[in-house]
């Protein structure tokens, strides 16, 4: 009996997400349609903002019943979609810069510039709420990690479009997916890590800096000296995590 309530529940979740979900893809078309009436886009930018919400959308209503053990979505994972769905429009940009070779103008940048501090404004919120209302769960922190790595890749194509840094800048919005690659070849690399001020402080710092690169008033050779010495703190901390897994469970410092 127990085992057929919480199937039920675990549905009425989905239906729930799935309903979430799609008003949220409905608030990401009503802003790429109307970003394209006023600005400079077209269906490249539709389809780009809309390619990684529809993947990602996908797999939280089909995963958040086995991994998210409430009965509520939770203002939480509301607060990390309205991440995803300005994050998306990041994604627009950079299929209409690849596609069309759009030049990025500085009213556009100071634009996307106060979305991506929104963004970040908002990580600060997702975490709290959840703690606050008690629905802090695996699928949470998982929406809220991989929306940063979103987020982060996304700002490095942005920045490389608007020629502030080289293509190496590309390897920090890479490396978390190349981490996870790493764990198909390399099970070891899998296991969880524990949680790290010195990771999250390093995160929120790389996309600080990714974002104040889009402001027009930052300009080369200076734009790429922060952005590469973001990279380096960066791949510091994913080396020091690796190290952590290989050598075991040892009491692990700030930095």
């Amino acid at each position: 009996m127990r085992l057929v309530s919480s199937i039920g529940r675990a549905w009425a979740l989905t239906y729930v997400t799935l309903a979430i979900v799609l008003l949220g893809a409905a608030a990401l078309a009503a802003g790429a349609v109307s970003l394209s009436a006023l600005g400079p886009f077209n269906s490249w930018f539709i389809a780009g903002a809309f390619a990684p919400y529809v993947l990602f959308g996908s797999i939280i209503v089909v995963r958040i019943g086995g991994y998210h053990p409430y009965p509520r979505f939770g203002a939480a994972n509301v607060v990390t979609l309205i991440r995803l769905i300005l994050t998306c429009l990041f994604a627009g940009l950079a299929v209409q810069v690849s596609g069309t070779g759009m030049q990025i103008s500085d009213a556009l940048a100071w634009f996307f510039l106060a979305v991506a501090v929104l963004a970040l404004v908002l990580d600060g919120f997702d975490g709290y709420l959840a703690r606050r209302q008690n629905l802090a769960s695996r699928f949470g922190s998982r929406f809220d990690m991989e929306t940063d790595a979103l987020q982060i890749l996304l700002l490095s194509i942005t920045v490389l479009a608007m020629g502030k840094a080289g293509a190496w800048v590309l390897i920090g919005g890479l490396l978390r997916y190349i981490y996870v690659a790493a764990g198909w070849l390399w099970p070891v690399l899998n296991q969880p890590l524990r949680p790290s001020w010195r990771r999250k402080i390093i995160s929120v710092v790389q996309g600080g800096v990714l974002t104040g690169l889009l402001t027009p008033i930052i300009t080369p050779p200076f734009s790429a000296i922060v952005a590469a010495a973001a990279l380096v703190v960066l791949i510091y901390s994913f080396a020091k995590d690796v190290v952590w897994i290989l050598r075991g469970p040892v009491p692990e410092r700030l930095f």
